[in-house]
């Protein structure tokens, strides 16, 4: 049980800073975040989807640190990722965005597999 209690906090700490940085990445230079991710037409919604994913990201922080993911903290963290990765994947195949998102997308499965994973043995009781 104490491995899977490492894991459930460690994963929230990384999910955290993963989506802190990516979060805060088209705030700071937009520039660079459309070179790598390709134009966008609407700055503004990059700029407020940053912001909310940074705001999750310092909430998944926070709560690793303190050593206190409850199950509100496993449905933020995990419905993110699956949201996440499901909007990536159809963006992507609908070619609306570039396909580097799918690198984005298989991050974002990975966590929900490790969420889907602790849950099972820590929450499902």
């Amino acid at each position: 049980m104490f491995a899977e209690t490492s894991l459930i906090i460690y994963t929230s700490i990384v999910q955290g800073f993963f989506y802190f940085i990516t979060g805060i990445w088209p705030i700071i230079s937009m520039r660079t975040f459309q070179r790598v991710t390709g134009p966008k037409t609407d700055n503004w919604l990059v700029n407020t989807v940053g912001v909310l994913v940074m705001v999750i990201g310092a909430v998944l922080i926070l709560a690793g640190i303190r050593e206190n993911v409850t199950p509100e903290i496993f449905v933020l963290a995990s419905g993110s990722a699956a949201g996440l990765a499901a909007i990536d994947i159809i963006y992507v195949t609908r070619k609306r965005i570039s396909s580097v998102y799918l690198l984005d997308a298989f991050v974002e499965l990975i966590l929900v597999i490790i969420w889907m994973y602790t849950y099972s043995i820590l929450w499902r009781q």
